[in-house]
């Protein structure tokens, strides 16, 4: 015969009990079912483990049994806490890579209402480019992904997550930062572009032929608005990357073309398992983009 974990927990409460009656009571059995248990357990050891049937002086073998069984116990069911824990998302370690614009608006959203949800998960945010995160993804260092995702969607399951308008940024003392409205493209066509990886990545003939005549690329978008601040030129960015750096002292007036938008996708590795605890982020994730979706819409 095995010994059985539920063996030694049945003996170990008789043993602090002191008698089969109480012992039952607390294990949820009656007492004939308890001492079967302990009948059980001393015909496989060969020996008793109590002194008496009064189950109130352990001998010798039972008093080192008691003492293996409680650490035992201890370790079993604090395993099934941790397995429990990690099943139901309350334990677990979750890799996050976002590109800029998003670290700095939903994540601290996402954080400020379900912080009391992630209090014993392991939480590892890192921001990054887009190819970046594709690339970080696809070699499973990370376990989710926020980017913009364009063509290339092999080995991806995504979800969108937010769409994003374009907008141009300048100083409040360029020409374009004063005139009112959405800006057209022809309105551009005099300014000084200073490209970026995001607007290099508008596929109109009108954006690429104005990105092809750009002096300047600034692939860091704390250098591009930089170089927007010192009124050396005008950038084009989605408005939530404005927002992420705190460009309050530049202006972001909209472009005209209302189909030029940022399309941010939620991306997990394909045929991967995914975790309790990545699901329970995710989904908080999508909630907090609602959130805020409502909040700018109101």
């Amino acid at each position: 015969m095995t010994i059985k974990i539920e063996l030694l927990r049945g003996f170990a409460e008789v043993a602090h009990s002191g008698n089969l009656s109480d012992a039952a009571g607390r294990l949820g059995r009656t007492p004939s079912a308890v001492s079967m248990m302990l009948k059980q357990l001393e015909t496989h050891l060969g020996e008793p483990l109590f002194e008496t049937d009064r189950k109130n002086k352990l001998t010798a073998l039972g008093a080192f049994v008691l003492d293996q069984a409680e650490r035992e116990l201890q370790q079993f069911d604090n395993t099934v806490k941790v397995i429990e824990g990690f099943a139901n998302a309350r334990r677990g370690h979750v890799r996050i890579a976002t590109v800029p614009s998003v670290a700095g608006t939903i994540m601290p959203s996402l954080f400020s209402h379900f912080i009391d949800e992630f209090s014993d998960l392991e939480i590892e945010l890192r921001d990054m480019d887009s190819a970046s995160i594709l690339h970080e993804l696809s070699r499973g260092r990370i376990d989710i992904g926020v980017a913009t995702l364009r063509d290339d969607r092999h080995g991806f399951e995504s979800r969108l997550l937010l769409t994003d308008r374009f907008g141009v940024i300048a100083s409040p003392d360029h020409p374009i930062a004063q005139q009112t409205g959405p800006v057209s493209w022809d309105a551009l066509s005099d300014a000084r572009l200073i490209a970026n990886n995001l607007s290099a990545g508008i596929s109109t003939p009108q954006s690429r032929k104005l990105h092809e005549g750009a002096l300047l690329s600034a692939h860091n978008l704390t250098s591009s608005l930089s170089l927007v601040r010192a009124n050396i030129g005008v950038t084009i960015l989605p408005e939530m990357a404005s927002k992420a750096v705190q460009a309050s002292n530049l202006v972001f007036r909209p472009l005209a073309d209302r189909s030029i938008k940022r399309e941010v996708h939620l991306l997990r590795k394909a045929e991967t398992a995914q975790s309790p605890a990545a699901r329970l982020v995710e989904e908080r994730l999508m909630q907090t983009a609602e959130i805020l979706d409502k909040g700018s819409r109101n």
